[in-house]
């Protein structure tokens, strides 16, 4: 099994810019779907929320892969990837379940000795906000009630930093080729079953399945070959990018399910490796912040009514608290949190120079 480190493309890239990008996408649709403003409905015409959780998911399939090859032991790629993801995660839900006393209609003794408060907590700290992911007299009037129901995607996220090593295990024993391809159809296959068990029954439950673990791992193992085939990708990737458009293109009209992974995932990969812009996060990376924090800053604004009257500045403060609040999250949180080794770091002290 091959590890492309060599590879200059892997030093200078632009994943931390579409990351960014892809966080602001879905921030834009869920300032549009959890809104009143018809008028703001061509938003989610133009863009597409699962389409960037798609992406980010592809993205994180080829760093987390490369991550846990740069890792010295599991202890060390556990330690990296604890640090960057679980100390935002911890303060936005603690920061929701602190703050938003100021916005429920329950008196605060109410409010913070509610057992749903504690449910909250319990529940979402632990990655499993489907159980509980309200608070107590909030966002009842709102069209809906979820405190931050972007968070789903974190527990995808952890599930898949912890299958890393196994993957990697049967890639040694194996062929990295041989386990994506094989996992890559059962992910396509479970998520289809999912959805056709949806239709026929009625239950959305099965809908929402089929959007968990085994159903998005089509697209972060997408990623992992093209981390692990860097090189056939980078000699091949005319075709590649040839037979992904088609794909995409196609998807449009005839559902090609067991293609378009593969397809989104070689586009993500060529804008994040072959048309580099500059280092984008050299002040750090607000993509993150931006996507954890985004949902219950516009559920606020929109029970508080917030520009009721004016969508469109409704839609900037949206997104002007969002980046302000990532920006914040960033330095306050999560660089402290940071290894000396992270890139992050580097870039940061590279920029105060």
């Amino acid at each position: 099994m091959t590890h492309p480190e060599d590879n200059p493309r892997l030093k200078k890239n632009n994943f931390d810019l579409l990351r960014l990008i892809f966080a602001g996408m879905v921030c834009l649709v869920h300032a549009n779907e959890l809104s009143p403003h018809t008028s703001l409905r061509w938003i989610s015409q133009v863009l597409s929320s699962e389409l960037a959780v798609r992406s980010f998911f592809v993205v994180s399939g080829f760093l987390i892969f490369m991550s846990y090859e740069r890792s010295t032991s599991l202890a060390s790629y556990a330690d990296k990837r604890i640090r960057r993801i679980y100390p935002a995660y911890f303060a936005v839900v603690m920061l929701a379940a602190l703050l938003m006393v100021f916005f429920s209609s329950k008196p605060p003794a109410d409010y913070f000795f509610s057992s749903d408060w504690f449910k909250y907590i319990a529940a979402n700290l632990v990655f499993l906000n489907f159980i509980h992911p309200t608070l107590p007299s909030l966002f009842e009037a709102n069209r809906f009630s979820a405190v931050n129901g972007a968070l789903w995607t974190l527990k995808v996220e952890a599930l898949f930093y912890i299958a890393v090593p196994l993957f990697v295990f049967f890639f040694r024993k194996f062929s990295s080729a041989a386990v994506i391809v094989f996992s890559y159809f059962f992910s396509v296959t479970y998520a289809l079953l999912m959805t056709n068990l949806s239709a026929r029954t009625g239950n959305p439950l099965y809908a929402d399945l089929g959007h968990q673990l085994p159903g998005q791992l089509a697209y972060f193992l997408s990623g992992a070959f093209l981390y692990y085939h860097l090189d056939l990708f980078e000699r091949q990737a005319a075709y590649f990018l040839t037979g992904a458009a088609l794909v995409l293109i196609a998807d449009r009209s005839y559902s090609l399910p067991f293609l378009e992974p593969f397809a989104l995932a070689i586009v993500v990969v060529f804008f994040g490796l072959f048309l580099y812009v500059g280092n984008f996060g050299k002040y750090g990376d607000f993509s993150y912040g931006t996507y954890i924090l985004h949902f219950p800053i516009i559920q606020v604004l929109v029970q508080e009514g917030v520009f009721a009257n004016n969508p469109y500045l409704y839609l900037l403060t949206a997104v002007a608290f969002t980046l302000a609040s990532a920006v914040l999250m960033w330095h306050g949180v999560e660089k402290r949190f940071l290894a000396r080794s992270s890139h992050y770091i580097a870039n940061s002290q590279k920029a105060a120079q």
